[in-house]
């Protein structure tokens, strides 16, 4: 993956330093002021920020990972995003650490954001269909990575629960059997790009703040409440949507192989999700109760920024629009 198309001042300034060897950097541009989550050049900052710990770029040189300037640079985005973040999902309310599993539960079920899942299966054309996998691409190619990150930061029960969980999403050592690997056959199969960061250009601000709020979640120790909650929603919001995703793909000439992405999800999370509320996050609430208002925060943040993506997405659908991004459209200053 290349260095995507700079959308503003701050990436156009942060893609011209890393094309060379690791220096120091110029200062950030002032913050314009714009909704965070919905900022195209913050968001995609951060995101190449981030990628720098997973894939990287080519042509980046891979000292800047841990160059002190660049890590300067994103902490400030990484306070424009926390705030924003903030600002965008209240903080549930104290909860007893021994109530906390009887109150994710609730948090999920209380969920009532509009069905981006019902749609795909009734509704959706196959380019229709086609934009919602371009835009789950940002995240699925890396699937399980960001969430990967806490399993040094954990012990006992909690940690065990998460390895378990993350088995799975690898293929229990199989290759073929990886989810991001069903997600490339889906990609194939409705004949896109599948090669890893294919879309980032094409992709929206949101879908860009969906993937860096797990990596800001997984990339910082203060967070790993936060993160086992992210994977908490994530897992018991999975089992349903994904069954409409497969039945909607097949309604459009989808077959079982491209399918399989989300028939996989359909099993693996029903069982993923006893095990991410019970023995992750309650193990994790048991070892250490301070934490059990970050693991309720992060499944809150998971549920807004899927209940954001889905409005962005249908919003621009009612328009009869698409929900992708012109290449090289520059955010104004």
């Amino acid at each position: 993956m290349r260095l995507p198309t700079p959308r503003g001042p701050i990436t156009a300034l942060l893609f011209d330093h890393l094309t060379r060897l690791p220096h120091s950097l110029d200062p950030l541009p002032p913050y314009s002021g714009d909704p965070v989550l919905g900022d195209e050049d913050l968001q995609l900052a951060l995101f190449a920020c981030y990628e720098l710990h997973y894939q990287g770029f080519d042509g980046v040189d891979d000292r800047w990972e841990w160059n002190p300037a660049l890590l300067a640079a994103r902490e400030i985005l990484e306070g424009r995003l926390e705030h924003g973040l903030a600002q965008a999902v209240p903080r549930p309310p104290f909860t007893p650490p021994a109530q906390m599993r009887q109150v994710l539960a609730d948090l999920v079920a209380d969920d009532d954001g509009p069905s981006l899942a019902r749609f795909l299966q009734k509704e959706a054309d196959l380019g229709q269909f086609r934009e919602f996998v371009m835009h789950r691409s940002i995240y699925h190619l890396k699937e399980a990575d960001p969430h990967t990150w806490a399993i040094p930061r954990l012990r006992g029960s909690a940690k065990a629960a998460l390895v378990e969980i993350q088995a799975d999403e690898y293929g229990g050592g199989r290759v073929e059997r990886m989810h991001s690997e069903l997600f490339r056959a889906t990609m194939r199969g409705l004949d896109l790009d599948d090669s890893y960061g294919a879309y980032l250009d094409r992709a929206p601000a949101i879908t860009l703040a969906i993937s860096n709020v797990m990596s800001l979640f997984g990339l910082h120790r203060r967070h790993r409440g936060a993160l086992l909650g992210h994977l908490a929603a994530f897992e018991m919001t999975s089992s349903l949507p994904n069954r409409r995703y497969g039945q909607g793909l097949r309604r459009l000439g989808g077959d079982d192989t491209a399918a399989r992405f989300y028939d996989e999800h359909v099993q693996a999370d029903a069982v993923h999700e006893q095990i991410a509320a019970n023995d992750m996050c309650g193990g994790l609430t048991d070892a250490q109760p301070s934490l059990a208002g970050d693991i309720l925060y992060g499944a809150a943040c998971s549920l807004a920024l899927e209940r954001l993506f889905a409005e962005y997405v249908l919003g621009c659908w009612r328009k009869e629009t698409t929900s992708l991004r012109q290449v090289g459209v520059v955010t104004s200053p």
